[in-house]
């Protein structure tokens, strides 16, 4: 062998395991195109998913602050009827209170046959003013 083709053998291997490393880089590359399309995918879908979640974040943002409204309306609400309430109350204890709605409640009770302890007890009246007041009624 000469060195001509000594040369000419070196260049055509040399040829060869360039072409090799090129199909090498080309699969190669092949594999890192369809890995970057996967991952564009993935990259989409989280996105899709995370747009999702802040819109479904948003509207449960915007219910709760509408419930809290109704709670601050259900509150104002609650408060004054409470108010309504312990004025009636204080109302119904005044009348409950009076001598006239006493007596009426002693006189009743006597003709549905309660004692006069049970009568006294039920008034918060001492035995003996309900013996007065039922003496002053006959």
């Amino acid at each position: 062998m000469t060195s001509s083709q000594l040369i000419l053998l070196f260049i055509s291997g040399s040829e060869i395991l360039l072409l090799a490393l090129l199909f090498i880089f080309y699969v190669r590359l092949r594999k890192s195109e369809a890995l970057l399309t996967a991952m564009q995918e993935g990259q989409e879908s989280l996105v899709n998913k995370m747009h999702f979640n802040a819109e479904l974040e948003q509207e449960i943002v915007e219910s709760f602050a509408k419930r809290q409204v109704e709670l601050q309306e259900l509150e104002t609400q609650l408060e004054a009827r409470a108010a309504e309430l312990r004025k009636l109350l204080e109302q119904a204890e005044t009348i409950s209170r009076s001598p006239q709605f006493l007596r009426e409640l002693i006189l009743t009770g006597r003709k549905k046959g309660q004692t006069i302890p049970q009568l006294a007890k039920a008034t918060g009246l001492s035995i003996d003013e309900v013996e007065l007041i039922l003496m002053k009624a006959e």
